[in-house]
């Protein structure tokens, strides 16, 4: 048996096979690599959706790594999934749709994270599922401007996120509903990680139409508090974190600051130019006004530091 070493200390085991999927979304790539770093064998799996950049880089990894096998796998075909975990411990389901999102793919993106638990249900090596999910399923309602503290027990409303066509955050909201009712119906351990914007390297060419999507009403989620970025490698190491502690449970969110001043909204589109529009430096000058942040995270401040709950 080889020896690994784990990030912590030297662990004189190999790791178990734990399952990403899909892996070739930009998260979901995170963690691939996040967990190979670690010594973890996965099953990467990458839905039909041609070779991009991210899918190809992964069918490159498998060439030169052993630990890395690739699966290719339709969302709506729950046997293909299946074959995916056979022989894993764990799996990361991150679902993002790289071609954006409408009204028709939120009910896919539904249907998928239905069949990806059930999976998980009829695979008997299982232990655990880390639900990939976003701060959009928990901020978008009509009253956000009169709550203290949105955290991990708030949920965006289904009415108002449809009136302002609000398609990714909806997804995101009725996909880990349904992953939750499932999940607790099939009596399997699940935690999702509700993500802030995500930032990291190369995400303007490699996640566009996410960020894009996640950046739709942008102005109301800056001046309501609630308007926030996490890093990509911070993210893939909570979704790790969260898989190995055994205390954890429920929902975490995730971010690494609120953006609630003018400089940080021009900071935040210079980084993600030429995306989106970078607003002028001169259109804030003189403008001191700092909007409250309402989004608490204390959950996720306690796993990070080792004391999940």
């Amino acid at each position: 048996m080889r020896e690994m070493e784990a990030k912590g200390g030297n662990i004189n085991q190999e790791k178990p096979t734990v399952c990403v999927l899909d892996a070739s979304t930009y998260v979901g790539f995170w963690i691939l690599k996040g967990l190979l770093d670690r010594g973890y064998t996965v099953h990467a799996a990458v839905r039909k959706n041609g070779e991009t950049e991210l899918v190809k880089k992964i069918r490159d990894m498998q060439r030169i790594e052993e630990r890395v096998v690739v699966f290719t796998v339709d969302m709506l075909d729950y046997h293909s999934i299946l074959e995916a975990m056979k022989g894993c411990c764990a799996l990361f389901c991150c679902l993002d749709s790289s071609d954006g999102y409408d009204d028709k793919m939120v009910d896919l993106e539904v249907r998928g994270a239905i069949n990806v638990v059930e999976a998980c249900a009829q695979t008997q090596s299982i232990e655990k599922i880390v639900f990939s999910s976003s701060l959009t399923a928990a901020i978008w309602r009509e009253n956000i401007c009169t709550q203290k503290d949105v955290d991990e027990r708030s949920w965006s409303n289904q009415d108002f996120c449809r009136k302002l066509k609000l398609w990714y955050a909806l997804a995101k909201m009725l996909s880990e509903q349904a992953a939750w009712a499932l999940a607790m119906d099939r009596m399997l351990d699940m935690v999702s990680i509700n993500a802030g914007l995500v930032l990291g390297p190369a995400v303007v060419q490699q996640n566009p139409a996410v960020t894009k999507s996640y950046l739709r009403g942008a102005d109301k989620m800056y001046e309501n508090g609630v308007l926030a970025f996490v890093d990509v490698n911070f993210l893939a190491d909570v979704h790790i974190r969260a898989y190995e502690d055994r205390s954890t449970c429920g929902r975490y969110f995730c971010f690494n600051q609120i953006v609630n001043a003018d400089e940080e909204v021009v900071k935040l589109a210079e980084s993600l130019s030429p995306l989106i529009p970078t607003p002028s430096r001169y259109e804030f000058q003189g403008s001191e006004e700092v909007h409250a942040e309402r989004l608490r995270n204390k959950k996720l401040n306690k796993l990070v530091e080792g004391t999940a709950y």
